[in-house]
């Protein structure tokens, strides 16, 4: 009952005074926030502009023509779901999903196993380590087509790689057109042009691991291959898992290696998802048909990126 009699006597005080006549504080304004909401969609506009012309739109644009019979020059036919029926009754669509999925899962393991062990062996207090991941750096930064056409002369029968063999006394194969030989010729010029980006992402990976914690696992008596299993892996596993996301998702959109060095041959051995996708729309005339393996290509690619991100969780450690 005092506390309410204290309480009920200092708001009976003029000019906001409490009990023992000292002011009470009143409360702070909250600053009018309108300006700022305007200057955030300022810096905002152009990014979000930019992504609905350019993604957004394209991209239902794509749908929109799917449904079509649509000529590079010619008015186009509506023709509903029958590119996707067409589509899943062709067998060289089946033929060309098979080569990119072996594409992309070899590519990706050869690409992060190789991009591991150098960053790896650059991580052991060598000398000159920065100049070297220049040098490992620089096929992804020239011009890909380029390094195709270097690889198809090194690749060729009379080219250096079966110069050097029969050096040696082997006889090459025919290396780009030989079925057998073709994709993983493919296989090892992408890996040659891509790892060296996963090398400088993995260099900065390891180079966060604390030095302290694998000099007291050195002290305990543990072994290189004890420290890499139990210490280093765990600990690089971010950096492992969005290299394999981002290099997965490169894969499945390879077009310029097979498109140069062997034009999808010999057969259809080498034919991938994109270079399908491209001859269909700008060879064969075939827009709607191509925009729906466009959206095909673009649900498998986000199935799969879903499965990474949900089996991240179990061997993916952010602590």
């Amino acid at each position: 009952m005092s506390d309410r009699r204290e309480a009920a006597a200092s708001s009976a005080l003029p000019g906001g005074m409490g009990a023992l006549g000292v002011p009470t504080p009143k409360a702070p304004r909250m600053p009018r926030r309108r300006g700022q909401a305007w200057v955030a969609v300022a810096f905002l506009a152009p990014g979000m502009i930019g992504f609905v012309l350019f993604i957004l739109t394209p991209l239902f644009g794509s749908a929109f023509i799917s449904l079509f019979d649509w000529k590079l020059f010619g008015s186009p036919d509506f023709i509903g779901v029958d590119n996707y029926v067409k589509l899943f009754r062709d067998p060289t669509f089946y033929t060309v999903l098979g080569n990119t999925v072996i594409f992309a899962v070899v590519y990706t393991a050869l690409n992060l196993f190789v991009a591991l062990t150098i960053s790896l062996w650059l991580n052991t207090r060598m000398k000159a380590a920065g100049a070297w991941r220049v040098v490992f750096f620089l096929p992804v930064i020239t011009p890909m087509v380029a390094n195709a056409l270097v690889w198809r002369l090194l690749l060729s029968q009379d080219g250096l790689v079966n110069s050097m063999l029969a050096t040696v006394g082997i006889d090459g194969p025919n290396w780009l057109s030989d079925s057998a030989w073709a994709l993983p010729s493919v296989i090892a010029m992408s890996v040659w042009q891509s790892f060296g980006y996963n090398v400088i992402v993995l260099s900065a990976g390891l180079s966060a691991i604390p030095k302290e914690l694998l000099e007291a696992s050195r002290i305990d008596g543990t072994t290189a291959w004890q420290r890499l299993r139990f210490i280093i892996l765990p600990l690089l596993s971010p950096s492992l898992f969005f290299c394999s996301t981002m290099t997965m998702i490169g894969a499945f959109q390879v077009f310029v290696q097979p498109l140069f060095l062997t034009q999808g041959g010999p057969g259809e051995s080498t034919n991938t998802f994109v270079l399908y996708l491209y001859r269909n729309g700008f060879v064969f005339d075939r827009l709607g048909y191509a925009s729906a393996l466009a959206w095909i290509l673009f649900v498998v690619v986000m199935l799969i990126t879903a499965l990474q991100f949900v089996g991240q969780r179990k061997w993916v450690n952010y602590e």
